[in-house]
């Protein structure tokens, strides 16, 4: 696939590489929304202190499949890349998918920030480049999101601002992800996004084009809150080990009260993505 202008974004609630390193169907779906081929890949593991085991894993799963690369921004075992904070805007010019890892998003943020790559992030995206990661990767490109950052699950309320909204990743996951998200929602956070493991959302712009998945019932849902309850509404997925997407799909909506937290549940037809 080949695009100009405005990138897209892939915002993986878990899966890729580091999740499912036998499945490359998510990771393979993000090469494939290059601009060019090979595509050159930049992972970013800010958020886990820029481990040196976790880039070996990018490297071992992408060498051969794209011209790969990362962006360290810690001094550790690893020289910096680039060794500059000043070289980073030509760096990340030579990309065409930066991949984000995960790890703590509070602290991915504040490093971005402090060295200035936000905004080069931002004026990335619009100039073509792919942006995508899973956990602390789908966060930050919203406006919010459900982190363990602090320890607790809570609201991250500073993202980048990207996407608008929040996201919440690892929603079957993680036991505490589904029923905190829908708390925070009723309490008046931010409606937005939340995506099961081996599921990603692809946006252009702020249109979700589409939900796909590297397991056949992985789910992608809005979550929303509507006249004091949750509602929470699958959106149809596309199963990416499937040659057509899934027929037969519904739209699950979950109304959740803010105040008895009961849940009630209705299946309607699938509707298109909003």
């Amino acid at each position: 696939m080949t695009n100009s202008g405005l990138g897209s974004i892939l915002a993986m609630g878990g899966g890729g590489f580091s999740m499912e390193p036998e499945n490359p169907l998510l990771d393979d779906y993000l090469l494939s929304l290059a601009r060019r081929q090979p595509a050159r890949v930049c992972f970013v593991p800010t958020a886990s202190g820029d481990a040196a085991p976790y880039i070996a894993k990018f490297y071992r799963a992408f060498t051969g499949r794209c011209i790969a690369t990362d962006l360290t921004l810690f001094d550790g075992a690893l020289p910096r890349r680039p060794a500059n904070s000043a070289d980073l805007a030509g760096f990340l010019a030579d990309q065409d998918i930066i991949y984000v890892g995960g790890g703590n998003t509070v602290n991915l943020l504040a490093v971005w920030r402090a060295h200035g790559l936000d905004v080069l992030l931002r004026n990335a995206l619009h100039t073509g480049t792919v942006l995508g990661g899973l956990s602390a990767g789908m966060i930050c490109w919203f406006d919010g999101g459900v982190t363990d950052s602090y320890g607790k699950l809570g609201a991250l309320q500073d993202g980048l601002g990207f996407l608008r909204g929040s996201a919440c990743p690892h929603y079957d996951g993680e036991a505490e992800r589904r029923p905190t998200y829908q708390r925070l929602v009723a309490e008046g956070f931010a409606a937005g996004y939340a995506a099961d493991d081996g599921a990603a959302l692809h946006f252009r712009g702020q249109e979700l084009l589409e939900a796909v998945s590297s397991r056949p019932d992985a789910g992608a849902f809005r979550v929303s809150l509507t006249e004091g309850k949750v509602m929470e509404s699958r959106l149809p997925v596309r199963f990416l080990g499937a040659p057509a997407a899934r027929t037969g799909d519904h739209l699950r909506q979950t109304a959740v009260s803010p105040t008895s937290g009961e849940l009630l549940a209705r299946s309607e037809p699938s509707a298109p993505i909003r």
